[in-house]
């Protein structure tokens, strides 16, 4: 489930107009990252990484809508964050990942 959900983001980052190829090309890298890093903790946390994956699928919808809410863009990053908060201390490369996954989509278009 959680690979299908990053699967599903992938997708949409591939065919959506609000990037440019750059953009593109860096945000499907953080997302390998956040896979592998999801993989790690889903195995003790499945929950919570369902949660990161679930708040990263909407981050990334809200970021590369043609007609973009601020609000909803700056509520749906927010969640992101919140997500990994817990896992800073105990998995630093995924809140890494997140982190600048959140910081790049919030940028996006700015």
């Amino acid at each position: 489930m959680l690979h299908d959900t990053i699967s599903k983001i992938e997708s949409r980052l591939q065919t959506s107009a609000a990037l440019n190829e750059s953009q593109r090309a860096e945000v499907l890298k953080l997302l390998g990252q956040l896979r592998t890093e999801i993989g790690q903790i889903s195995k003790t946390h499945q929950e919570q990484a369902e949660s990161i994956a679930a708040f990263a699928e909407v981050s990334a919808r809200e970021a590369t809508r043609e007609e973009r809410n601020p609000q909803l863009v700056e509520h749906s990053i927010g969640g992101l964050k919140s997500s990994v908060r817990e896992f800073e201390t105990s998995h630093p490369r995924l809140a890494g990942v997140v982190n600048r996954l959140a910081s790049m989509l919030a940028n996006m278009g700015i």
